[in-house]
C-alpha cells in the first residue's frame, strides 16, 4: 500500500470530503486530488496540519498505526481509562482517591 492510498483511507476514515482536507492541510482539491491519486507528495506542513484533524500520520507515511495509549493495558483498565476521560476535572479528582483508597485496602497503597 502506498502513502497515496493511506491518505485517502484516513481522509475516508475522518469522512472529510478531498476539498476539505486540501483546504485544512492548505492545499487545493486538484492538489489534493493529485496526493491521492500518487501524483506528488504532501510536505511536512501539510502533514503537521491535517495531523490537527486526527489523521494518523505515521500510517500514511509508513503503513503502521501509532501506538494508543490504551495498546498496553487490558480491555477493562482501558475502558476505565475511557470512562475517566469522559467525566470533569472533580470528578476525576474523586475517582483518583477512591482508586488510592481500593489500592490502600488491597495492600498496594
Amino acid at each position: 500500500m502506498t502513502i497515496s492510498v493511506r491518505l485517502k483511507e484516513e481522509r475516508a476514515r475522518l469522512k472529510l470530503s478531498q476539498t476539505d482536507l486540501g483546504a485544512v492541510g492548505g492545499v487545493g482539491k486538484t492538489t489534493q486530488i493529485n496526493y491521492e491519486k500518487g501524483v506528488g507528495s504532501p510536505d511536512a506542513t501539510y502533514l503537521a496540519a491535517v495531523a490537527q484533524l486526527g489523521m494518523d500520520i505515521l500510517y500514511v507515511v509508513t503503513g503502521e498505526r501509532k501506538p494508543t495509549p490504551t495498546d498496553s493495558i487490558s480491555a477493562d483498565a482501558a475502558e476505565l481509562l475511557k470512562a475517566y476521560e469522559c467525566v470533569s476535572e472533580d470528578d476525576r479528582q474523586v475517582l483518583l482517591r477512591m482508586a488510592s483508597a481500593f489500592a490502600k485496602v488491597a495492600g498496594f497503597g
